[in-house]
């Protein structure tokens, strides 16, 4: 039976707020502060404990070795020896965010048959870049059968792919046909667009998608210049929902009757910018959030604390529920040291629609196996990291030390290294 399953990166165990990511406010905003990778995975698992609750299927990534050696040797610099730019991008635990590990286009929607997955290359940004190999790996353990799923390497640079935070899918159901939608940003202001319309069109190439039920949609330029350097901080889609910001899209009345011409059952929901404006958006991350339907068919939204924390998005969203909108339930997790970092609880997760029986075991969790996830957690990752820490041989160790024991709880010894 097919079903959407939320894989949600677990956060590593060198969490930390060096600040690399120009364009994500959050990020440069805490640059230098105390992190807290415990909490941070802690935190993680208790919103996936809240997935389960719903009904919704449940999976795990898990986070790359850091620091990075092999990348910094193909610097020609080992980590001792490295600058601290270099060391900070190293150690990036940024592969958290889930939602750019990869392009999915699910088999109903490809011209063989099969789940397409497609790693983003994340050339944008340096501490990101070095990601594909690992996420790769990763994904071609999980989905490793090859009459059922596709798993492809990065598009090549220099055409910027950020994976899943740029893309959606629209359809009646998860298993009918859908509309997918690659959200492109064109380069201009302060921050670099990072998402290639030319990267887009080879990943819809790639997975052999119905030109007809494709499309190629522009990220608005106010949206970038406001810090939403992903489509999924203005806007998110599920099944027949889409719930986006009045200036999320170049074109939006376009895009929307395009959409209404390929699914004539669609519900768009508009945020108006005099209800919500960019910066409320953003900085309380509305539209970075899962919106799922459970067993129960309640369309549900799961936002981060700071949804509610702002006054003017809680009150739209009280109004939405009050009006008998299409989303009918919102759930409010608490991912703060994600949030404090650029990331809200859409960031966590990549979607995979697919047979769950398809999918290698390891992967998959209830919750007595989050409480051993839970239980590694509690023991090995490290309370705090600040800057400084990040030169610290024995904090090196222990981050190590963390990874290896996870990867034994959950048997995943094909992903030591």
């Amino acid at each position: 039976m097919i079903r959407e399953i939320n894989f949600d990166g677990i956060v590593g165990p060198s969490h930390n707020y060096a600040g690399l990511s120009p364009g994500n406010l959050a990020a440069t905003a805490n640059a230098g502060q105390v992190a807290h990778p415990r909490a941070a995975a802690l935190q993680g698992v208790a919103k996936m404990r809240a997935n389960l609750a719903l009904g919704l299927v449940q999976g795990v990534l898990i986070p790359p070795p850091r620091p990075d050696h092999g990348w910094l040797a193909r610097l020609a610099i080992d980590y001792e020896s490295a600058p601290a730019h270099l060391k900070a991008q190293a150690l990036s635990a940024s592969s958290m965010w889930a939602a750019n590990a990869a392009t999915v286009s699910p088999a109903p929607d490809t011209a063989d048959g099969r789940c397409h997955l497609t790693v983003a290359n994340l050339v944008t940004m340096p501490h990101r870049s070095h990601e594909w190999p690992a996420t790769l790996a990763q994904l071609q353990v999980a989905f490793a059968d090859a009459a059922r799923f596709v798993v492809r390497p990065p598009v090549l640079p220099p055409f910027g792919d950020e994976g899943a935070a740029n893309h959606m899918r629209l359809c009646s159901a998860h298993d009918a046909p859908g509309v997918e939608v690659f959200v492109y940003g064109v380069s201009g202001g302060a921050f670099p667009a990072r998402q290639h319309v030319e990267a887009s069109r080879a990943v819809a190439r790639h997975h052999g998608l119905d030109p007809a039920r494709t499309l190629f949609v522009q990220q608005s330029v106010e949206a970038i210049a406001a810090g939403a350097f992903h489509n999924d901080v203005v806007a998110v889609a599920n099944e027949r929902i889409l719930l986006a910001h009045e200036q999320a899209f170049a074109d939006r009345d376009v895009f929307y009757a395009d959409l209404r011409r390929l699914l004539p059952e669609i519900e768009i929901v508009e945020v108006p910018a005099a209800a919500v404006s960019l910066a409320d958006a953003i900085g309380s991350y509305l539209f970075n959030a899962q919106l799922v339907t459970p067993p129960d068919g309640v369309p549900t939204l799961i936002v981060p604390e700071e949804a509610r924390a702002n006054p003017s998005v809680w009150r739209w969203i009280e109004a939405h529920l009050a009006g008998n909108g299409p989303v009918r339930r919102v759930e409010v997790v608490d991912v703060r040291e994600s949030m404090a970092n650029g990331g809200g609880p859409a960031c966590l997760r990549l979607r995979v629609v697919c047979d769950p029986a398809t999918v290698d075991p390891r992967f998959l969790v209830d919750d007595r196996r989050l409480d051993r996830i839970a239980a590694v957690i509690d023991r090995h990752w490290p309370e705090a990291i600040a800057p400084d820490d990040l030169g610290d041989p024995l904090v090196l160790e222990r981050i190590a030390t963390a990874r290896a024991a996870l990867v034994e709880e959950l048997e995943l010894t094909e992903l030591r290294a």
